[in-house]
């Protein structure tokens, strides 16, 4: 059962509590996603928020190829006092009907109090799936959390207000996902933590992998680029959006997003949306191009630390959140932009 409170606006990150007992109890394990041999970095902010409450190990789970080729990488992670491993076909892909049931057998067996991952894709998955099998509630896409251990913060009407959450499940485990942009991610490099096989538990479930058809692109992942270009349907068509935008792009090393509004328009496909329905992201530089400011837009990229706007529409809402604003012609702004960010780099 959760119980919360509302206030506006942003909360702080952390917030300190009386209850020392509690906090020494806590043993936390933070689901590692990896894709391609290769750890996601959004795990690496879910770490960051678990070790807050004390001792804090992780789980690589996936086919034995991919958890060969993660662990020597995932035991390096700072502060990690153990990597878990569970390999099998039966995992490849992370089907969330075979990792749920696994990870809701052996978190009991450890002792775990609290379960963290990323509020991503693979997060939002698997992990209501654990809830249910465990009869827990899960609290999802934290901002911060009191090292207590049973209060949470986190947005909710596209980040207009926030919401404080306890938890009243004393004796059950408690299941979190954390909005990857709202904490750092600990490092790599000096953690040298045991590695412990965790036995397969096998499924019954009829799903089945297929296949899977991937955007590949050479610029820098859009959910944890430092530079971001996006456009709005301000300009008008996929062939404007890539000739305007691309230039600028590669001049400043930048991923590419796009609003709802340009998505659902066809200027750029889904996977490049930012917002409340699509990636959240945070990067130093956010360059809004043609871009209203719709509330669903601003929940994905207002925590950004430059904001730029340009936009002809000088009542745009953009405006509103934006650390820079230029209201011009895109068609000419932008260009001559890119044009200048490329002649200072020569």
């Amino acid at each position: 059962m959760l119980r919360a409170a509302v206030r506006p606006l942003r909360a702080s990150a952390f917030s300190s509590s009386s209850k020392v007992q509690q906090w020494r109890l806590a043993s936390s394990l933070v689901f590692l996603e990896h894709k391609g041999g290769k750890l996601n970095d959004s795990s690496l902010s879910a770490v960051t928020a678990a070790k807050t409450l004390g001792d804090t190990a992780g789980i690589v789970i996936g086919s034995k190829a991919d958890v060969d080729g993660v662990v020597g990488e995932a035991k390096k992670i700072e502060g990690l006092s153990k990597i878990y491993t569970a390999s099998s076909d039966l995992y490849a892909h992370t089907i969330a009907e075979a990792v749920a049931p696994l990870l809701a057998d052996f978190l009991p067996s450890k002792s775990i109090t609290h379960l963290f991952g990323a509020h991503t894709a693979v997060g939002k998955n698997v992990f209501p799936r654990v809830g249910g099998i465990l009869d827990t509630s899960v609290i999802a896409d934290i901002i911060a959390l009191e090292s207590s251990g049973d209060i949470f913060t986190r947005p909710i009407y596209a980040g207009n207000a926030i919401l404080k959450v306890k938890s009243s499940d004393k004796d059950k485990i408690k299941i979190v996902t954390v909005r990857t942009t709202a904490f750092d991610k600990t490092p790599i490099g000096s953690g040298d933590a045991p590695v412990e096989e965790v036995a397969e538990i096998s499924s019954d479930s009829p799903t089945k992998y297929v296949s899977e058809e991937l955007t590949v692109s050479s610029r820098p992942d859009l959910s944890s680029a430092s530079r971001v270009v996006s456009g709005g349907r301000g300009l008008k068509s996929l062939e404007n959006f890539n000739t305007v935008l691309d230039p600028l792009a590669d001049a400043l090393g930048a991923a590419v997003g796009a609003s709802r509004a340009a998505v659902d328009s066809g200027y750029a496909d889904n996977s490049l949306q930012v917002g409340q329905t699509g990636k959240v992201v945070a990067p130093e530089l956010y360059v809004a191009v043609g871009i209203s400011g719709a509330i669903q837009h601003l929940a994905g990229m207002k925590e950004s630390k430059m904001i730029v706007a340009i936009n002809k529409d000088a009542d745009a809402p953009i405006f509103q959140v934006a650390d820079v604003g230029l209201v011009a012609d895109l068609f000419e702004a932008v260009p001559e932009l890119a044009n200048k960010v490329q002649a200072a780099k020569a």
